[in-house]
């Protein structure tokens, strides 16, 4: 294949990665942008492998063997991770990517191949330099991140004394050594700094992750696919590919977008987020006058009493939670809403910006269920609507429909927006415990005079609700 004909392969391929971006805006079109994306990378990957840059036998073989062992390893996951599981996927997907510019960027810094001196090897190296420092971060905290969303990490905050002048005197010894390596003399003498560079950049990426709460990991999993997308754009530099350059600002700068809008979803600043999760800050004592503790007792309910109160209701709204996707009750829960929406009651869902353990979690658990998208609601789209209706059921969430949000102002979740589900005549909380959340804050819904708790296994309960509903 020419170098025209790779550059306008290329071209095609960025404009259907274009499209896939925008038709996974939306839940009725994320269908047909998954596929404009699958066939935009065929054509990226074959144009590189065909194009004029590849030559040679071993080339193609080691190439080819790759991809063979990479399709393997895809195919695999495809097929046997749950859809719980999926978050602490993407974050390892992630981490691939800040692995993989790190290695490029160590293999492109030995490679004299190509000769360069003068401002084209400073900049050179400066891409370098640059691409190896995103990359080392994406790395070690998408594997960080993997470890707390899988359950092999705590959720909790590691907030070291010192830590903002520890991240502070890290800069400043990277842009140090980021002077050394610039001025190295030999491959040698720049080798020095270079790693020196990297080992910081590792802990940073480390500090950064176990510094942030658990009920912030939804902005953590979309900040770390922004870092990933900039470290494909450093290694498209280091490479002098057109295509990695384009797709790697466009997967950064989307990913920049959604931790902007999730950040707004939650009433917090960005770097709020990186500064330290939700409950990093030691709770004052309550004044005369402030919200309550959460105390009293809680009204627990039966799969029967249930149905029979979601059979009586005009207007049934379900707010689904991770507990949902841990249950893997999303099937029972579409049958449950064709069955009441066979009757006449007017059923729609309430999806909370930060829902799950990453961004869309639990649309994309809805779809995989077949629940229509018409009535799938965002949190502005419903939160007036509680006062009118009959029944909420909230399915294994907890944070996100907090009242202490609103009415406590000393609650580390204060000012974040959540659904106002205790507005409703009456509301259900189906939860395995009284355990708090995510977050490991306490939950006043639970003992509100309109809201009943069902306790047990989300699928089980759900089965049961189902067949009370049917007889």
């Amino acid at each position: 294949m020419s170098a025209s004909l790779a550059t306008v392969s290329y071209i095609g391929a960025t404009i259907l990665f274009i499209l896939s971006l925008g038709g996974l805006s939306n839940q009725s079109t994320a269908l047909r942008g998954n596929l404009y994306g699958m066939i935009g990378m065929a054509i990226a990957v074959f144009a590189t492998v065909l194009g004029p840059k590849v030559s040679g036998f071993a080339s193609y073989a080691w190439i080819i063997g790759a991809m063979l062992v990479g399709g393997a390893i895809g195919l695999y996951a495809a097929r046997t991770v749950q859809m719980t599981q999926m978050p602490e996927l993407v974050a390892l997907m992630h981490s691939m990517v800040g692995l993989a510019a790190m290695l490029v960027g160590f293999a492109t810094y030995i490679d004299t191949s190509i000769p360069l001196s003068g401002a084209e090897k400073a900049i050179h190296e400066m891409e370098i330099y640059i691409g190896i420092l995103i990359g080392a971060v994406t790395f070690a905290g998408s594997v960080i991140a993997f470890g707390k969303l899988s359950g092999r990490i705590g959720g909790k905050t590691l907030l070291l004394p010192g830590r903002h002048y520890m991240n502070l005197v890290g800069l400043l010894v990277v842009i140090y050594f980021g002077r050394e390596f610039l001025h190295a003399e030999t491959m040698a003498a720049g080798m020095t700094p270079l790693l020196v560079m990297t080992a910081i950049a590792l802990l940073f990426g480390v500090h950064m992750v176990m510094a942030i709460g658990g009920a912030d990991m939804p902005v953590v999993v979309s900040m770390l696919n922004s870092y990933s997308g900039w470290a494909a754009a450093a290694t498209g530099f280091m490479l002098s590919n057109d295509l990695l350059i384009v797709v790697g600002a466009l997967v950064g700068s989307s990913g920049a977008i959604l931790s902007y809008i999730m950040c707004n979803a939650m009433n917090r600043s960005f770097i709020s987020v990186i500064a330290g999760g939700f409950g990093t800050t030691a709770v004052k004592p309550k004044a005369t006058g402030d919200a309550e503790q959460p105390v009293g007792e809680v009204s627990p309910i039966n799969a029967l009493e249930t149905a029979e109160m979601l059979r009586e209701a005009k207007s049934v709204v379900i707010v689904p939670g991770y507990g949902m996707a841990v249950a893997q009750a999303q099937h029972t829960v579409f049958e449950i809403t064709k069955h009441l929406r066979a009757q006449g009651v007017n059923v729609r869902f309430g999806i909370h910006p930060v829902a799950g353990r990453m961004p869309g979690h639990m649309n994309v658990l809805l779809a995989e269920a077949k629940v229509p998208y018409d009535i799938v609601f965002e949190m502005d789209e419903l939160n007036d609507d509680f006062p009118a209706t009959d029944v909420v059921m909230v399915i294994g969430a907890n944070d996100i429909v907090n009242p202490a949000a609103q009415d406590d102002p000393t609650s580390p979740i204060a000012g974040m927006p959540v659904l106002e589900v205790w507005k409703a005549k009456t509301s259900i909380v189906m939860k395995r415990s009284m355990a708090s959340g995510y977050a490991g804050v306490d939950n006043p819904l639970f003992y509100k005079e309109n809201n009943r708790m069902l306790f047990g296994d989300a699928k089980k309960m759900l089965d049961e609700v189902l067949t009370a509903l049917r007889a």
